[in-house]
C-alpha cells in the first residue's frame, strides 16, 4: 500500500467489500464464525503447581490403599479383590496403588455425550470446556410473589424447554426435584421423561434404585424407536452421588452405578464432601479426600467395564465455619473447584465441577458476583463440564427461571474470555490502522469492524447497555424484570417436538407419566 494513498482512493478500494460485509452481517454468522461456541480449551488458570497436583494424587492413593472405602457392594468387592485388593478386618475395601493406576490407564479419556439432536452432542474430555446445569433444588424462586415455592414436575419440564433455547448452556442436568411425585419410582421415571421431552441437548438425571435405571433406558429406547438404541446414542448421563463422605459408598447409589455401567449409561461420579463437616477443613485435605473417593469409584467401574465413560466430578463443598452451613458462592469454593478440575485434567481424566452455587436467595448483585467468580475460575481452570453454572440460588436449595436467562448471558461472556484473543497478522490490524489514519479517521465504518461485529464480539440477551436516558425511556427495568419477560415469551411459545406424538403415546402406554399431554403443546401458566 502506497504511503501517498489519498482519502478519495480509500472508499473506492473498499466499496465492494463493504457491501458484502453488510450483506453477510444481515445473514448472520455461520456456526464456525460465531463469537463463542462450546468446547474452547481452558487451563490457563492453575491454582495448583505441578508439585501440588502430585502431592494431592499421592495422598489420594495412600487413602485408598491404607484406609479404603467402606460399604462396598458385592460387585465392587469381587472385581477389586480379584485384581489384588482386599477387605480388611473392618470390612473396608482396600485399593492397591497398582490397581488404581491400571484403572486410570484404561479409563475413557474422552467420550461423546450425545444429544437427542446429534448436532448438539458434546465431546467430553481433553481441554474442552462446556457449561451446563445440575442440582436437586426443592424450590423455585417466584418472581411475582418474591418468595420460594415447592418445585413440581411441570417446573422440570418448563426449565428443560427454556434451557433448550439458551445458547450458552451446553447441557442440561435436571435442576429441580418434583415434589409432587410421591415415591422415588415415579420421581425418577417422570423426571427422565420431562427433561428428555423438553430439550434435545445432552441431559443428566439421578436415580434412586437400579430398577429405575433399567426402566429409564427402556423409556429412552422407546423414544429413539427401537430396543438398544440408547446404548448406541447415550444422551442421558447418570448423576451418581456414590459416596457418603468420608470414604464410604452409598449403597443404593453404588448398586445404581453397577446397573449404569452394565447398561452403557455414562456416569458422573460425584464426591461432594463439605469442608469442615464431612471432609477436612483444610482445602488440600478436602481435595485429596474427594480425589480418593472418585478414584475408588472409577476403579470399580473400569474393573467392571474398562473404558466406560465417566466424569470425575470432584465437588468439594465449603462450609461457613461460623455456622457449619454450606457456602456455595465463596472464594474458597471458587478456588477448590478450579483445583479439582486441574488435578483431574492433570491425570488425563474427564473433569466436572460445581460452580455457580450462589448463597443468594434471589437473582441479585450477590448472585451475580458469586456466580461470576466461581464459574469463571472453573472455566479458566479447564473443567470439561461446569455443572450448576446457571439458574441455582440459595446454595442449591432453589432454582430460578429468570436466573437461567441472566446466567446464560454470564456464561456467554465467560466463554468469550476463555476463547481469548487470536493474534495473527490480520488481527494485529496494521493495515486497518493505516487505512483509518489516511481515510475516514475512524474505525466504525471499516470493513474489518463490520466483519467482526458478530464473530469477535458477543452481545447479551437481557443485559442492559443503554445510556441512562435511554434506559429510563425504555421503562427503567432491572435485569430480572427483562429476564422475566424473556421467560414468559419463550415458555408461552416454545414447545419442542423432537419426540413425535405417536412415540409419546407409546411411552405413556408403557409408563405412568404424570405430566399432562396437553402441556407438551400449549401453555397453562405462562
Amino acid at each position: 500500500m502506497s504511503d501517498t494513498a489519498t482519502t478519495e482512493e480509500v472508499p473506492r478500494r473498499r466499496s465492494g467489500g463493504r457491501a458484502a460485509r453488510i450483506a453477510a452481517r444481515a445473514a448472520g454468522p455461520t456456526e464456525d464464525e460465531r463469537a463463542v461456541r462450546p468446547g474452547y480449551p481452558g487451563g490457563r488458570y492453575s491454582p495448583l503447581t505441578e508439585s501440588d497436583c502430585a502431592q494431592v494424587y499421592e495422598a489420594a492413593l495412600c487413602l485408598l490403599e491404607d484406609i479404603g472405602m467402606a460399604g462396598a457392594v458385592e460387585e465392587f468387592v469381587e472385581v477389586v479383590t480379584a485384581a489384588g485388593g482386599r477387605l480388611d478386618e473392618d470390612e473396608r475395601l482396600l485399593f492397591p496403588r497398582s490397581v488404581v493406576e491400571h484403572a486410570i490407564s484404561t479409563a475413557a479419556k474422552t467420550f461423546t455425550w450425545y444429544g437427542l439432536d446429534d448436532n448438539r452432542s458434546i465431546e467430553v474430555g481433553g481441554d474442552g470446556v462446556h457449561f451446563g446445569t445440575a442440582g436437586a433444588a426443592v424450590s423455585v424462586w417466584d418472581h411475582e410473589t418474591r418468595r420460594h415455592r415447592p418445585s413440581t414436575l411441570l417446573d422440570i419440564y418448563d426449565t428443560s424447554r427454556l434451557i433448550d433455547t439458551l445458547d450458552h448452556i451446553h447441557f442440561h442436568g435436571r435442576t429441580l426435584v418434583a415434589r409432587d411425585m410421591v415415591d422415588s419410582h415415579d420421581l425418577d421415571l417422570n423426571t427422565s421423561y420431562a427433561v428428555a421431552m423438553g430439550t434435545t441437548k445432552p441431559i443428566g438425571i439421578s436415580y434412586f434404585q437400579p430398577e429405575h435405571v433399567f426402566e429409564a433406558i427402556e423409556m429412552f429406547d422407546t423414544m429413539l424407536g427401537r430396543r438398544g438404541a440408547f446404548a448406541e446414542q447415550p444422551f442421558c448421563m447418570a448423576h451418581n452421588t456414590f459416596v457418603v463422605p468420608p470414604l464410604r459408598f452409598a449403597d443404593d447409589a453404588a448398586r445404581c452405578m453397577v446397573a449404569q455401567t452394565r447398561l452403557g449409561m455414562p456416569i458422573k461420579l460425584v464426591s461432594a464432601g463439605q469442608a469442615g463437616a464431612t471432609s477436612p477443613a483444610a482445602l488440600a485435605g478436602s481435595l485429596a479426600q474427594g480425589l480418593a473417593e472418585c478414584l475408588g469409584a472409577l476403579t470399580c467401574v473400569n474393573l467392571l467395564r474398562p473404558g466406560h465413560p465417566c466424569v470425575m466430578a470432584l465437588w468439594p463443598f465449603v462450609s461457613d465455619l461460623r455456622t457449619g452451613a454450606m457456602s456455595g458462592g465463596s472464594g474458597e469454593e471458587a478456588v477448590i473447584n478450579a483445583a479439582s478440575a486441574q488435578v483431574c485434567n492433570w491425570l488425563g481424566l474427564p473433569s466436572g465441577v460445581a460452580a455457580g452455587m450462589t448463597d443468594s436467595k434471589l437473582p441479585d448483585a450477590q448472585a451475580g458476583y458469586e456466580k461470576g467468580l466461581t464459574v469463571a475460575l472453573a472455566g479458566h481452570a479447564g473443567a470439561n463440564l461446569v455443572y450448576e453454572s446457571a439458574g441455582m440460588l440459595a446454595s442449591l436449595l432453589a432454582c430460578s427461571f429468570e436466573a437461567l436467562v441472566i446466567d446464560n448471558d454470564m456464561l456467554g461472556a465467560i466463554n468469550r474470555s476463555i476463547r481469548g484473543i487470536e493474534v495473527t497478522p490480520e488481527t494485529l490490524s496494521t493495515e486497518v490502522i493505516h487505512d483509518v489514519i489516511h481515510g475516514q479517521g475512524h474505525f466504525l465504518g471499516h470493513d474489518q469492524t463490520l466483519s467482526m461485529m458478530q464473530t469477535e464480539y458477543l452481545y447479551p440477551e437481557v443485559g442492559d447497555r443503554l445510556n441512562p436516558d435511554n434506559w429510563y425511556d425504555a421503562g427503567s427495568r432491572s435485569v430480572d424484570e427483562r429476564a422475566r419477560e424473556h421467560v414468559q415469551q419463550v415458555l408461552s411459545t416454545h414447545f419442542p417436538s423432537h419426540i413425535p406424538p405417536a412415540v409419546d403415546a407409546a411411552v405413556r402406554e408403557r409408563f405412568d407419566i404424570h405430566l399432562p399431554a396437553k402441556e407438551l403443546t400449549s401453555n397453562s401458566r405462562w
